[in-house]
């Protein structure tokens, strides 16, 4: 059975956008490397609408990514994704389908059916998934700056338990947190 795993980037208040919508103080630099071996073994993305429409950037043919980048292109790339919407009328990269419903029991049966582990991107969505007990792990980039609101990384009314399996911190002041839920 594979794991579904939430991986987000957040501020120290615990946002993953500000309330314009924008994250563009997340800094990628150091932990770039981090995260595309974070994501070497996943099979599946699950993504919202949003969060699908940034991550299509790195659909482009390898060459086009600078060469710090174009390991993380053929990672994101090789794996299947599924984007939840119900305003999306079809993908605009490969190996995508769109979904219209979140369905926790098609969640469930591709964890159980999945040889690869499983990630989940964007705040709603794995809002839904943690409400739904289906989450495993949580890996959290938190970044040194305060945005004052926003999107949270986690649903208000929300209440989880994680046990701490491990962190590290990258010179940019950026901690990565891993948690098992």
């Amino acid at each position: 059975m594979s794991k579904l795993i939430y991986i987000t980037n957040t501020s120290l208040d615990g946002y993953v956008e500000d309330e314009t919508g924008v994250f563009d103080w997340v800094n990628p630099v150091q932990v770039f490397e981090f995260i595309t071996e974070l994501l070497r073994p996943i099979g599946t993305y699950l993504y919202g609408r949003r969060l699908y429409e940034t991550m299509a950037y790195w659909d482009a043919p390898v060459e086009n990514y600078p060469p710090e980048h174009r390991d993380f292109a053929r990672v994101w790339q090789k794996a299947e994704k599924i984007v939840f919407s119900r305003t999306l009328t079809d993908a605009t990269t490969h190996n995508t389908r769109v979904e219209r419903e979140f369905d926790l029991e098609a969640i469930r049966k591709l964890k159980r059916e999945s040889e690869h582990d499983i990630d989940i991107g964007g705040a709603e969505l794995a809002g839904l998934a943690l409400q739904a007990d289906l989450v495993d792990e949580c890996r959290l980039f938190v970044n040194p700056v305060v945005v004052g609101a926003g999107k949270p990384a986690f649903r208000a009314g929300l209440r989880r338990t994680f046990e701490l399996l491990e962190t590290r911190r990258f010179d940019t002041g950026v901690i990565h947190l891993h948690y098992r839920v």
